[in-house]
C-alpha cells in the first residue's frame, strides 16, 4: 500500500507538470562514458560530486534507467528521437573515418528533440558532442537547433596541442580524435584555448543568459569522461589521495563536469528559473572499466555490451515544485522517456509513433528492447534475456540478481522461451543498419 501510494504521488506531480503556468526551460545534461557507480548519488565515497548528486536530492533519482545502446552514437539517435535507433538503421557506432561517410549521421526523416521544441517555439542550443553526422546535411543547425558550439565526431582532446596546462594519459594509437573535427561554434572552427569541460560549462552559461526571456532547451552533452584521458594539472594535484595515476585522472575529469553542472544550475538560479525548468542528468552508455577506470559497479559488464553495465546508467531528473524532491522510483525508465516528458512540460502532445513515454508513466511491467549488430536484449518486468555475440541466451531475475551472475535459463525454460518471443515480435519490427 505504502509502494502504491509512492507511485501514486509521483504520477500525481508529474501530471500537474504536464500544464504548468507556461512552457517549461528544459536542460538535458548528458555525460560520456560515466559509469553507473561513479556518482555519490549511486553511493560511491571517492569522488564527491555534489552538483550532480544535488539534482537527485532536489528531485527524483531513477535506479532502473537505460539507454537505447551501448555505444555513443546509437544511444544519442535514441535519446534525440525518443525512437529505437534500430527502427531507422541508425544502429552502429560512428567511429574514426566512419564519421566522414557522407552518409553516416541521423536520417532526415526522424524529427529530433530539437526539431519538437522549435514548433513549440523553444530557443535550441547545443554546447557539446553532437556525434549524430560530420557532414553539413547532418549539422545540428540543420537538425532542429538555433544554436551550436562542440564537435562533430565521437571525441576530442580537452586541450589543444601541445597540451600546456595538462597532465594527459594517452592509450597506444590513441584515435586521432582532432582531425576534420574542429571545435565550432556555429559552422565556424576555433582553436578553445580553455579545458573543453570548462568552456562548455561557459558557452552554456552564456546560452541561458541570452536566452533567459524562454522558453529554451539547452542540450549538454559533455565529453567527460570519454577518452582521452585529460585533466587540468591543478585539479588532478587535488586529488592526491587517490594512489592511481589513472584514477587519479578520472577523479579530475569527473569532478571538472560535477563543476561544470554547478555552474549551470547556478546560473539558472541567478536569472531567477530554477523553480520552471526541467532539468535532466544522465549518461550515454556505461563505463569502459578497463580505459578509463569508470566503475558500473554492481553491474555486470560495460561499454559496448548489453550486459547491465553496458546500457543502465545513472539518472537523474529535478523541477522544483512539480518533482517530490529527494524521491528514488525503482520502475523501469529509458532514455527514450526524456522526449515525451519534454513535450509534457512544454505543454505539447506526444507524437504515437514515439517508443518512450512520459517518465511519470512508468511501469514496474514494462518491456525495453536492445540490438546492437549481432547482440540481443530485452527487459519485462524484472526478467531479462541478453544475447552477445554467438553465446546462447541468457535469463537473469534483475530483482533478486541484479548483477546478471545467475543464469536461469535452463531451470526457466518456459520464460525464456516468451522472452524470446517478443524480442523476436519487436526486432521484426527494426530495419538493417544504414552503415
Amino acid at each position: 500500500m505504502l509502494r502504491m501510494h509512492r507511485r501514486q504521488f509521483l504520477l500525481s506531480t508529474l501530471a500537474a507538470a504536464a500544464q504548468p503556468p507556461r512552457p517549461a526551460n528544459i536542460v538535458l545534461l548528458f555525460a560520456d562514458d560515466l559509469g553507473y557507480g561513479e556518482l555519490g548519488m549511486q553511493g560511491n565515497r571517492e569522488i564527491p560530486t555534489p552538483h550532480i548528486d544535488s539534482i537527485a536530492a532536489n528531485g527524483v533519482r531513477f535506479t532502473n534507467a537505460y539507454v537505447t545502446a551501448p555505444f555513443c552514437c546509437p544511444s544519442r539517435a535514441g535519446l534525440m528521437t525518443g525512437r529505437y535507433q534500430t527502427r531507422f538503421g541508425h544502429e552502429m557506432n560512428a567511429v574514426g573515418k566512419t564519421n566522414l561517410l557522407p552518409h553516416v549521421g541521423l536520417p532526415h526523416a526522424e524529427k529530433t528533440m530539437g526539431d519538437h521544441l522549435q514548433a513549440a517555439g523553444y530557443r535550441t542550443g547545443i554546447a557539446g558532442k553532437w556525434h549524430l553526422g560530420a557532414h553539413a546535411p547532418f549539422h545540428p543547425l540543420k537538425r532542429g537547433f538555433h544554436e551550436f558550439y562542440g564537435f562533430l565526431h565521437e571525441g576530442h582532446f580537452f586541450y589543444p596541442p601541445p597540451y600546456r596546462g595538462a597532465v594527459t594519459r594517452l592509450r597506444v594509437n590513441e584515435p586521432p580524435y582532432d582531425d576534420a573535427n574542429p571545435v565550432m561554434r556555429g559552422t565556424e572552427p576555433l582553436v578553445e584555448p580553455e579545458y573543453l569541460t570548462h568552456a562548455i560549462a561557459r558557452e552554456a552559461e552564456a546560452f541561458i543568459d541570452r536566452n533567459a526571456a524562454g522558453p529554451f532547451f539547452l542540450y549538454v552533452p559533455f565529453n567527460a569522461i570519454h577518452s582521452p584521458m585529460q585533466a587540468p594539472v591543478d585539479e588532478v594535484r587535488k586529488q592526491q589521495h587517490i594512489h592511481d595515476e589513472q584514477r587519479r585522472l578520472f577523479a579530475a575529469m569527473l569532478t571538472a563536469m560535477d563543476q561544470a553542472v554547478g555552474r549551470i544550475l547556478a546560473r539558472l538560479k541567478k536569472h531567477g528559473l530554477a523553480d520552471n525548468t526541467l532539468v535532466l542528468f544522465l549518461s550515454d552508455n556505461g563505463g569502459p572499466t578497463a580505459e578509463l577506470s569508470s566503475s558500473n559497479e554492481p553491474l555486470r559488464g560495460g561499454k559496448g555490451q548489453l550486459f547491465e553495465g553496458g546500457i543502465r546508467i545513472p539518472f537523474a531528473a529535478q523541477w522544483p515544485g512539480r518533482l517530490p524532491a529527494g524521491k528514488v522510483e525503482n520502475n523501469p525508465v529509458s532514455s527514450l522517456d526524456i522526449l515525451p516528458t519534454a513535450l509534457r512540460a512544454a505543454g505539447r502532445t506526444v507524437p504515437s509513433d514515439l517508443d518512450g513515454i512520459d517518465l511519470g508513466s512508468s511501469r514496474a511491467d514494462r518491456t525495453l528492447f536492445w540490438r546492437y549488430g549481432p547482440n540481443l536484449a530485452l527487459r519485462k518486468g524484472k526478467w531479462k534475456i541478453v544475447k552477445q555475440r554467438t553465446d546462447s541466451f541468457a535469463l537473469f531475475d534483475l530483482d533478486a540478481d541484479p548483477g546478471e551472475t545467475r543464469d536461469l535459463a535452463a531451470a526457466l525454460p518456459a520464460r525464456l522461451a516468451d522472452l524470446r518471443n517478443e524480442l523476436d515480435r519487436l526486432n521484426n519490427q527494426m530495419r538493417a543498419p544504414l552503415w
